[in-house]
């Protein structure tokens, strides 16, 4: 099979779509399928999938403000022939994030059959904006919809047939790692956006060091410019790096303000065998199915709480590290591999 596989944010910045795209597009290849790459930007990031020899460019990438984060997209038509060309030679074209400008938008404006994943946890008006676009409603009609959760499906209309739940993954023996854990280390990883939370928990932080004094906390993709006594802050960090220190911390944070649709960190976090405290966003909640500590969204006691009772008892947070280890394995990647892979025989049937 000839997979157009077609992610609208810059490959060159670490992302949850961009990850999964690149990391199904490899696991594709792997079992044998042709792969294209289409994105936007122009080279992948540090530590990416190593999709070089496959991967045809959409166009220098701009920033846009979009559902509490900044959409780093390309509005360049310089290279819409190029890629529409390139996707009229595949024989299912597999768009992420269909309605986000100009690679989607390219991806739709071909007859090629289609399978569209919706990532994100879609503002109300999105479904209005839906109504208002006819030639792009026909075109979902046409094609095999799926969502990475009932989060991500919330918004889509009815009318556009089954939307098929299928998972974002990671490679969960990769994050069991023979490292020993340090008995109270707090990991977090996230970029330092405002709904990623990491406010909330820093605000937190005091009070869970006057309850536990030697507990230290790991922030990866974020930096700070005050120090923070007995936090690090790492910045961007490395696959190996990122897997290492989940691996030998006790917890791990989620302290999310909103526009989640999935969790990829919070499942990370699980496969790396971590005791989870995460917000109660509905798609963390379905992500951890009960392997995790929610608290309310923005509540800064209640998580200062949550981590103390996690870091001071040890039994504790060893049974949530192995129900997280077995709630993992159903995000790992054959699983989800063979759940698209049927999407795409669906769309050529």
């Amino acid at each position: 099979m000839r997979i157009g596989m077609v992610c609208p944010y810059d490959i060159g910045r670490p992302g949850g779509v961009q990850q999964l795209t690149g990391e199904l597009a490899s696991h594709l290849r792997e079992v044998g399928d042709e792969v294209v790459f289409i994105g936007a930007g122009k080279t992948w990031f540090h530590d990416g999938p190593g999709l070089d020899d496959v991967t045809i460019p959409a166009g220098r990438r701009i920033s846009v403000k979009a559902n509490r984060s900044v959409a780093p997209v390309t509005l360049s038509p310089a290279s819409w022939r190029r890629v529409r060309r390139a996707l009229l030679a595949t024989d299912v074209i597999h768009v992420h994030e269909p309605f986000i400008p100009l690679v989607g938008w390219m991806a739709l404006s071909t007859d090629k059959p289609m399978v569209a994943t919706f990532h994100a946890d879609a503002p109300h008006w999105v479904d209005k904006l839906y109504e208002l676009a006819p030639g792009l409603d026909r075109r979902m009609r046409r094609a095999v919809i799926s969502a990475v959760s009932p989060t991500a499906a919330r918004a889509l209309p009815d009318d556009w047939g089954e939307v098929s739940i299928v998972p974002n993954a990671v490679d969960v023996a990769s994050y069991d790692l023979p490292t020993g854990r340090i008995e109270h280390r707090v990991a977090f990883l996230g970029r330092d956006e405002p709904r990623k939370g990491l406010s909330v928990l820093l605000d937190a932080w005091p009070l869970i060091r006057k309850a536990v004094p030697d507990a230290q906390l790991v922030v990866m993709g974020a930096d700070e410019a005050e120090p923070v006594p007995g936090a690090s802050f790492l910045g961007p960090v490395s696959g190996g790096e990122k897997k290492r220190l989940l691996a030998s911390s006790r917890a791990y944070v989620a302290p999310n303000l909103g526009g989640e649709s999935f969790g990829i960190v919070v499942v990370e976090a699980m496969a790396a065998g971590c005791a989870v405290i995460a917000s109660d966003l509905p798609a963390f909640v379905d992500v951890a199915d009960g392997a995790a500590v929610h608290v309310p969204a923005g509540d800064t006691v209640a998580l200062a709480n949550a981590v103390v009772e996690v870091l001071r008892d040890e039994e504790r947070a060893a049974r949530l590290g192995r129900a997280s280890r077995r709630r993992a394995a159903n995000f790992d990647w054959p699983e989800v591999v063979a759940a698209y892979r049927r999407l795409y025989e669906r769309a050529l049937s």
